[in-house]
């Protein structure tokens, strides 16, 4: 590895598994100095795997991304033992439920906002503070969902979260380049997470029917989903000064996927 995150102090929501856990263990591979992991379950796995590269580890097990409180105070410890924050990727996020517009609950609806826009609301805000005065990093998973891709039944919710969270990263990258701090968004296609355990699925989907066929898995690239080490990667570089005059932008990872599918 070439240490391009040496000495860097990095927050990473979502940790405990997927694109967060592979790149918590990406960051320390690069030499980070420090890792604050947050995640609503259990990141003991996540700092087992890291321990081995001599990073320090803060661990924020059972902290929900939709708490504003929680998020702080997260943010407060990390600020207090070092000073300053040079990375926060925001990657916290949630499939919901995947319904016809028609049968969609209100509360079904507001718990993938919820999650997915006001939880990447409350990171990156609660980072601001720590990353003024020295600037630095600030990634946000998105998708190709609700950006360049929209052939997936049932998931307005999702692809609304997504969309939002895009434009979200854009607005941010502009307003907080007054303390050079660079915002860009992921935006993965199809890839190999548990994404699908944190969704439901309406027993209504049955009477949507496709206007055309879509194939399942049209991905230019190798025919497969990504890894989550892709996206590891992708993180990495935005993380690191290779990137710095990178902002505002939306890295597509997706193996071509929506060059034919979007």
């Amino acid at each position: 590895m070439s240490n391009s995150l040496e000495d860097k102090v990095i927050v990473i929501t979502g940790a405990a598994s997927g694109f967060g856990k592979a790149s918590a263990i990406r960051a320390a591979q690069e030499g980070a100095r420090a890792l604050a992991l947050i995640d609503k379950d259990d990141l003991t796995e996540t700092a087992k795997e890291i321990g081995s590269y001599g990073t320090e580890t803060l661990s924020f097990s059972h902290t929900d991304v939709t708490d504003e409180k929680q998020i702080k105070i997260a943010f407060q410890a990390v600020g207090d033992a070092y000073q300053t924050i040079d990375v926060v990727y925001s990657n916290a996020g949630i499939l919901g439920r995947v319904s016809p517009i028609e049968d969609f609950s209100e509360n079904d609806w507001n718990k993938t906002i919820s999650t997915n826009i006001n939880g990447g609301f409350h990171v990156v805000q609660a980072a601001i503070p720590y990353m003024k005065e020295n600037g630095g990093s600030i990634i946000v998973t998105a998708s190709v969902s609700g950006v360049r891709q929209f052939s997936q039944l049932g998931f307005t919710a999702y692809s609304t979260s997504k969309a939002a969270i895009t434009a979200f990263a854009r607005m941010a990258a502009y307003e907080l380049s007054q303390y050079n701090i660079r915002v860009n968004s992921i935006n993965p296609g199809a890839s190999e997470t548990n994404i699908f355990n944190s969704g439901s699925f309406s027993e209504q989907l049955d009477k949507l029917t496709p206007v055309h066929e879509v194939p399942e898995l049209a991905i230019p690239l190798g025919k497969k989903k990504n890894q989550a080490d892709a996206i590891a990667n992708t993180f990495a570089f935005l993380a690191s000064d290779a990137a710095k005059r990178i902002t505002g932008a939306q890295i597509v990872v997706d193996g071509g996927e929506t060059l034919l599918k979007g």
